[in-house]
């Protein structure tokens, strides 16, 4: 996959998920957003409105985040979550996986647990596998789960979770996805990493370093 320095900034969802964000930060992610033609910002629940109003008309979505960071909420309270960030104006969701039912192999619950988010809204779902705590048959199954419950993508991380993307990680997901498209996420500070992960096979890339990578790419390219 060759990938164009001028288009990366399409594949960036450019993300401020730090717990003291202010209104002031959000609107400058929001415009940074805007100016350089990121595919979304990804913000907290408690900014999606702001960020939605502040985007509005700019072609630039909002993606949030549900059952953030630990994915341990209950099935009722992401689904809750997730009705009220469309309501917001919230264009995609994030949503975190239970990793403990994994652990425990409770590949059913696991499933249920996407699929009332999945069927709550119409909005597409990411689920974050957090692969960091998962090992490489874990993966495989979490990433058909996540397809058989009607997922649109499946994401590698937190970013809060101890632990990253890895190249190797992507690979197997987009291995493994089938219609569901791969979101890499967590450590992608730098144009080189972005680069190695879209070429492993993924479809968008979440960052809070989408200034410094577009501003790079822009470099190349003169």
């Amino acid at each position: 996959m060759t990938i164009e320095y001028n288009s990366i900034a399409k594949y960036i969802d450019h993300t401020l998920l730090a717990p003291q964000a202010s209104a002031a930060q959000i609107d400058e992610l929001c415009d940074q957003a805007r100016a350089y033609g990121f595919a979304t910002v990804c913000v907290n629940p408690c900014r999606v409105r702001q960020a939605s109003m502040r985007l509005q008309g700019s072609g630039v979505g909002v993606a949030t985040v549900i059952g953030f960071p630990l994915g341990a909420t209950s099935t009722q309270a992401k689904v809750q979550e997730a009705l009220q960030a469309a309501a917001d104006g919230a264009s995609e969701l994030d949503m975190v996986v239970n990793v403990g039912w994994i652990a425990d192999g409770d590949w059913d619950a696991a499933r249920r647990d996407i699929a009332a988010v999945t069927h709550c809204t119409t909005l597409p779902v990411k689920v974050i596998l957090e692969t960091c705590k998962l090992d490489p048959d874990q993966i495989v199954r979490a990433t058909q789960i996540a397809a058989e419950a009607g997922a649109a993508f499946v994401k590698t991380s937190t970013g809060f979770g101890g632990g990253g993307a890895t190249v190797e990680d992507v690979r197997l997901m987009k291995a493994h996805c089938g219609d569901m498209r791969v979101k890499a996420s967590g450590g992608i500070r730098d144009l080189d990493t972005a680069i190695a992960m879209l070429e492993a096979g993924a479809d968008r890339l979440g960052t809070s370093s989408g200034v410094a990578i577009a501003t790079a790419a822009a470099a190349r390219v003169r």
